[in-house]
């Protein structure tokens, strides 16, 4: 099976700031380009930071009213990127997959991942709606996978004992397969069917 990666869905063109760049600065760029977040790049174009709206806004509310953390008393004053990043940048690489960079996300707790090569060089961006993607597939090559790649190449069962409906991504599994030890790992080979919302199934063991 053929998995989308993140080098797939990623955004290839992108807009990043220096070290140097003022606050001032980011926000046009953040306007200008309609985004809510910016790599920092060192000059090797190696991301050592994310600014995003809310290092901006916190920094204005906190000047405003003078509050601070003492985490954020830093970034009160900062007027650059690099004062103002948080740091150090969570990073992906093109050829992992949904799930690493959708788990990555959730533990670091960021929207967001720059994708660098081997060098450690920016190459892409990749956000939650990239990663949601691989959901909008059509439901028609979503049941071909299934047929060709899971029930034939990998389990190798004749496709014409088990039927495959998939309707907005939720599969639906019937008829028998020739070792009831083979349901559950169909079943998981089906979940992980770039696509797959759902499996649910009435599977059977045929009788010899």
């Amino acid at each position: 099976m053929q998995h989308r990666t993140v080098g797939d869905l990623m955004t290839h063109s992108v807009v990043r700031v220096q070290r140097g760049t003022l606050f001032t600065e980011i926000v046009h760029v953040l306007h200008e380009h309609d985004i809510t977040a910016v790599p920092v790049v060192d000059d090797d174009d190696r991301p050592v930071g994310v600014v995003s709206e809310a290092d901006l806004l916190t920094r204005a509310a906190q000047r405003m009213d003078g509050s601070a953390s003492s985490e954020a008393v830093a970034k009160q004053d900062a007027t650059t990127a690099e004062g103002l990043m948080t740091s150090p940048a969570v990073c992906a690489r093109p050829g992992w997959s949904v799930v690493e960079a959708a788990r990555t996300m959730e533990e670091r707790h960021v929207k967001r991942l720059p994708v660098v090569d081997e060098a450690g060089r920016l190459v892409g961006l990749v956000s939650r709606s990239d990663l949601l993607r691989v959901f909008l597939r059509d439901d028609r090559a979503i049941r071909q996978e299934i047929i060709e790649d899971v029930l034939v190449r990998t389990l190798h069962e004749p496709p014409s004992g088990i039927g495959v409906e998939v309707s907005n991504g939720q599969v639906r599994l019937s008829g028998s397969v020739r070792d009831e030890g083979l349901v559950p790992v169909l079943v998981r080979l089906c979940r992980s069917v770039d696509g797959v919302v759902s499996v649910d199934h009435q599977l059977s063991a045929s009788a010899e």
